[in-house]
């Protein structure tokens, strides 16, 4: 195990980001044993203008004007630092010289403002890790010339279209530099090993607490009166990562079923033909320690996946809080996704889709429960950095 060591992570999700953090997790698992600062992204000329009444962006330009101190203490050996420079909107240039002038120019600003943090916390000897920062953290490593460096990659970001202007180019001469690439999803370790040979895939971390199968969930009021069986998703219903043709292929071939769908819709999802189905039904966005008790009345979980450039190496999450309910869990077939080939049916058709489900209603025993339960309670943050760990005790 890594100990006694000063880490500083970079990444695109500043610690104060409202949704769940896979960097936030690991930042706080590595500060367990060593001493972390946790670098917010800096702000941007755009986003200074067109969200100055937001209280982040109010934080930021506080600190700016030296009001507040750009060095908060989370716990006794986890820090957050707030870049104090505004950098350069640049995403819009082509990628020619002015944009390269420029990205420098914002990688020094911000390089120099990080430099200022570990001066004053007197880190020495870095392991650098950087969360898919891959435009102002592009000179990291030179500019900060860490012992260790580690680029990690959770989502081929290069396939939206922000990330892809630049990302393109840049990410990969990114992973090239650092001393090693992690990522969560074994088609992502693979893609990047074209880049950087030295890649490798460490797991996701979960936080499962409250997803206890052994709880009594009372039945939630909006599943009463839903007739059994019950097949049920949980998560934002989007067809960036859903995929409707599929549902609908699913309501129509199992009317005898009741396909539930808990989360809040994107507009192809309101407008799409799936609300005339009679056995399919909109519970809407619910509270996360909600959660559980859906999935608890659910007798078969899904993950109606589409497969795509967005989709194909993403590790989804939610595939664990169904197996920690113990759940039969459906989803589609990818490469990222054989890695529960041993506790999840996948399917490569719709028609296999539709199978699988009847097949999971049907053949299901205490046993195969209790894999499931403990194939994701292995997938803790605890677990997830003593894989990183591993890489970095090689590179050491």
């Amino acid at each position: 195990m890594i100990a006694g060591r000063d880490i500083v992570v970079i990444g695109i999700q500043p610690w104060d980001i409202k949704i769940g953090s896979n960097c936030k997790n690991i930042a706080t698992e590595f500060s367990k044993s060593n001493r972390v600062l946790y670098v917010n992204p800096p702000l941007d000329r755009k986003t200074k203008l067109t969200h100055k009444s937001s209280p982040e962006v109010k934080k930021r330009l506080r600190i700016a004007a030296g009001i507040d101190d750009p060095l908060v203490q989370i716990h006794e050996n986890l820090w957050n630092f707030y870049p104090s420079s505004v950098i350069e909107s640049i995403n819009w240039l082509p990628h020619f010289s002015l944009y390269e002038f420029l990205n420098r120019r914002n990688n020094r600003l911000f390089i120099d403002d990080i430099k200022s943090g570990i001066e004053r916390l007197g880190f020495t000897d870095l392991i650098l890790f950087n969360d898919s920062l891959m435009f102002t953290g592009f000179y990291s490593r030179e500019l900060l010339n860490p012992k260790v460096s580690l680029y990690y990659i959770r989502d081929d970001l290069t396939k939206q279209p922000y990330f892809a202007r630049h990302g393109k180019y840049l990410e990969p001469l990114l992973a090239r530099k650092y001393d090693a690439v992690v990522s969560n999803s074994i088609y992502l370790a693979n893609y990047m090993k074209s880049h950087n040979p030295n890649s490798h895939m460490v797991g996701q971390g979960c936080d499962l607490e409250v997803f206890d199968p052994a709880a009594n969930y009372p039945l939630p009021l909006d599943l009463m009166g839903i007739k059994r069986p019950i097949v049920g998703y949980v998560g934002f219903l989007t067809t960036i990562r859903l995929d409707i043709d599929l549902l609908e292929f699913l309501a129509s071939a199992n009317q005898d079923i009741s396909i539930v769908l808990v989360g809040p819709e994107d507009e192809f999802f309101k407008n799409s033909k799936l609300h005339s189905f009679e056995n399919l039904h909109f519970l809407g966005g619910k509270k996360e320690v909600d959660l559980p008790g859906y999935i608890h009345h659910f007798d078969v979980a899904i993950n109606p996946q589409a497969v795509n450039d967005m989709t194909i190496g993403n590790y989804p999450r939610k595939i664990d809080e169904y197996l920690a309910m113990g759940k039969p869990v459906v989803a589609t077939g990818t490469e990222t996704m054989a890695y529960f080939k041993e506790v999840v049916l996948l399917s490569t058709s719709k028609e296999e889709f539709s199978e699988n489900i009847r097949l999971a209603l049907r053949d299901d025993n205490q046993g195969k429960v209790d894999k499931r339960i403990k194939i994701a309670n292995e997938h803790t943050w605890e677990r997830n950095v003593e894989k990183i760990y591993e890489v970095i005790e090689r590179l050491i």
